[in-house]
């Protein structure tokens, strides 16, 4: 299975066997901006969502986990998605590093790796995200993986959770 590199970190397809840290990320401290822990129903949902999508061809989107590069050791996730987003197709991000892996770069790298991989995907031309505007930490990763903030919008999600977020792009046929 073909992975993407990166300073320091290694993205590998999500797979059956990374439902540990998905449990782990379902922590209040990693889900405080988005809505709060999901019960083992939604995480088990999530969990199959995200093989699914990384089971399916590049340009449909993919979820990683994210590993240290010389151990391996699982230390977060990251992926894109496809949406419509403003009447435009785009592709939207996600991600998460553990605590304790925490302000030493990974998730930069890792963002910028997930955007190298939705850029050789092909298809659309702009990689979204919308970290709420009170998570000062992944609003500051964004700026720093080179995604421009665009504006606060009203973002759903999880579904039925209304957010006060920013929105960041990044022109995927630009260079970093």
């Amino acid at each position: 299975m073909a992975t993407h590199n990166a300073p320091d970190i290694r993205l590998t397809p999500w797979s059956p066997d990374d439902l540990p840290l998905l449990r782990r990320s379902n922590s209040p401290e990693m889900t405080a901006h988005v809505g709060g822990p999901e019960d083992e129903e939604m995480l088990l949902t999530r969990q199959w969502k995200y093989v699914e999508l990384s089971a399916r061809p590049a340009a449909e989107g993919r979820m990683f986990r994210v590993g240290l590069a010389e151990s391996g050791e699982a230390v977060g996730s990251v992926g894109y998605w496809p949406r419509v987003w403003q009447g435009e197709d785009v592709y939207e991000t996600g991600y998460g590093i553990l605590p304790e892996f925490q302000g030493r770069g990974l998730a930069v790298a890792a963002i910028r790796a997930a955007a190298d991989a939705a850029r050789d995907a092909g298809g659309r031309r702009h990689l979204h995200a919308f970290p709420s505007v009170d998570n000062a930490a992944s609003n500051a990763v964004l700026r720093k993986a080179g995604f421009h903030l665009l504006a606060e919008v009203k973002f759903e999600y999880p579904p039925g959770h209304w957010l006060t977020s920013h929105d960041w792009c990044r022109d995927l046929t630009q260079a970093d």
